[in-house]
């Protein structure tokens, strides 16, 4: 059976080494980091994810700084918002929660967040440091499934990596860590001729493909690695990935599971990117290199 890459338990680990650095730092800064997240309208799944959010933030230590508009708010408004988020001594990460309302353009608001406290690695400026190397914020799930990996001893240097999805929020930044890790990828969607050809020759697959069970067995080769990004309710209930973990289980070296995996690892990553960006601005040291490379 595949290892299972338990990003849950890692989540758990990461937490305390956070916690840790917060604690030795916290009387030379002379405050706890603080993360803002800003959530517009009542998208109940948001809803949820924002609550986790604070939840986590509370077992570190880290000062929770929510807003939320209404559903109608305007694009001045939310910039106004973000503005006065940017300005705030007390804060070191932002976070705009996506999906926004119809009507309100995310790419604009984005911009708007001060690339310092850009918890969410989403930044133009933050992905273009991604891009040549540079340190900076990191997008969250790609960071979350790189540290995965690490966590497990399972070095991507040498070997075939296929992506599946081309998102800014997951695929595209994914890509680029891969390739910073020496591996050699490949990204395939929704245009990709032969999907099953291409996600085969893989030894590290990851799959950010936004569909329900969409990979099964006829897609990997016996020994890979396969990280499943996705999560979605089935309608009879419970939850699924975007790849059939029954049938990739007695095939796959290693599989991530849905819930558990990626999921818990993704606000770890938002905890880490505000962690390092408190470290920063206050000029103190700290061991979280690992987890921004």
């Amino acid at each position: 059976m595949a290892l299972r890459l338990d990003g849950k338990a890692l989540a758990k680990e990461l937490e305390q080494r956070l916690q840790t650095q917060i604690q030795s730092a916290c009387s030379s800064a002379g405050r706890p980091p603080g993360l803002a997240v800003l959530r517009v309208g009542d998208d109940p799944a948001s809803a949820v994810y924002v609550s986790n959010k604070e939840k986590a933030c509370a077992r570190i230590g880290v000062d929770s700084f929510g807003s939320h508009l209404p559903s109608d708010a305007s694009a001045d408004q939310v910039l106004q918002a973000i503005r006065a988020l940017n300005a705030d001594g007390r804060v070191d990460g932002i976070l705009l929660q996506l999906p926004l309302p119809e009507g309100l353009d995310e790419a604009p608001l984005l911009a708007a967040i001060d690339p310092e406290k850009d918890a969410d690695g989403l930044h133009t400026l933050n992905l273009g440091r991604l891009l040549k190397g540079e340190p900076g914020p990191r997008s969250c799930t790609p960071a979350g499934v790189m540290a995965m990996l690490r966590s497990q001893g399972i070095d991507p240097s040498g070997k075939r990596a296929v992506v599946v999805g081309r998102s800014i929020l997951v695929g595209q930044p994914m890509a680029l860590m891969l390739q910073a890790a020496n591996a050699t990828v490949t990204v395939a969607h929704s245009r990709t001729r032969d999907l099953a050809a291409v996600t085969r020759q893989a030894e590290i697959l990851v799959v950010a493909a936004g569909r329900p069970e969409m990979l099964g067995a006829d897609h990997v080769s016996p020994g890979t690695v396969v990280v499943d990004v996705g999560i979605h309710r089935r309608p009879e209930g419970g939850l699924c990935g975007d790849v059939k973990a029954a049938e990739l289980e007695p095939i796959a070296a290693a599989l991530s599971p849905v819930p558990g995996g990626v999921g818990p690892m993704t606000v770890t990553m938002l905890l880490v990117n505000t962690v390092v960006a408190w470290c920063r601005r206050h000029q103190i040291d700290h061991d979280l290199a690992d987890l921004i490379e």
